[in-house]
This record gives structure tokens, sequence and C-alpha cells, in this order.
């Protein structure tokens, strides 16, 4: 049985399983033995590194996801216009509809109507709504984001 055999089968005790393991990682590992000023003058490097490998990561995350979200905008547009193909169907069996009852014309001004007061109510509606928005620029973030500006600048009112 191997040395690594062994080590796998005793229970572990602490990082290292024996007591020579830490001494027989230095002899392979050269930065284990550079000083503190080399280690610390390492670290921007380091931090590019780590930046840069950050940025990778969200950019392929980002394009796995706008694939899918491509994919399921091309769905929506195909649903969108069966919806429509859709509702020019229900607007002629309403005008066919009611042809059994009023005149053609009569039946066409009817449907007609209904759709105006549909498309008036909705209006009013969206304008009560873009009145409430009082602007698109987030406000509340903005102010925050100035509080927590003159908080790392130590100017002003912050907990």
């Amino acid at each position: 049985m191997s040395d690594y055999d062994k080590a796998s089968h005793e229970p572990s005790r602490g990082p290292f399983p024996n007591a020579e393991e830490p001494a027989r990682l230095g002899k392979f590992n050269p930065k284990s033995r550079r000083s503190v000023s080399k280690l610390a003058g390492s670290v921007p490097r380091l931090a590019l590194s780590l930046a840069k490998d950050e940025f990778e990561h969200a950019k392929q995350e980002m394009t796995a996801k706008a694939k899918f979200g491509g994919i399921g905008a091309g769905l929506f547009a195909v649903v969108a216009f069966f919806a429509l193909s859709l509702w020019a169907v229900l607007l002629a069996a309403a005008i066919l509809g009611l042809n059994t009852v009023f005149a053609p014309w009569l039946s066409a001004l009817i449907v007609a109507g209904v759709l105006l007061v549909i498309m008036v109510i909705a209006a009013l509606v969206a304008i009560a709504l873009f009145k409430k928005m009082k602007g698109v620029m987030p406000a509340e973030s903005m102010n925050s984001l100035k509080q927590d500006v003159n908080a790392l600048k130590g100017v002003g009112k912050y907990e």
C-alpha cells in the first residue's frame, strides 16, 4: 500500500493528516518562502487578475443569459403574432354574431364603439399612472448614492 493510500485511510487530524505534510509542502512550494514585503507586493497583481477573472466569468454568464433571453423574446414575438390574429378573429366573430340582430354596418359600428370606450379608459388610466411617476430618474436611489458618497467623504448626515 502506498503512502497516498495509507493517508487516505487514516482519520484526518486538521489540515494536514500527518506531521511531515507542512514540511514536505514547503519543499515543493517556492512561494511559501517569500518575504512579507514580496507577498504584499504581489497583492495588486493578484487583485487585478481576480478582477479580470470575475469580469470574464460575468461576461460568460451574461452571454448564456442573453442567448436564453433572445430565444424567449423570439417565442414571445410568435405568441404576440398569434394573439393579434386571435384578436382579429374574435372581432370578426363579434361583428358576425351581431349581424343576426342588426344590419352588418351597425354591427361593425357597435364593436368599434366598444373598442373606442376601452381605449379611452386605458388611456386615462395610463395618463394617471405616468403623472404618478414624476419623471424617469430613480430619485430615491440617486439620493441614497449621494449620501453614500458624502459618508465616504465624511460630510453630511450618515449613520
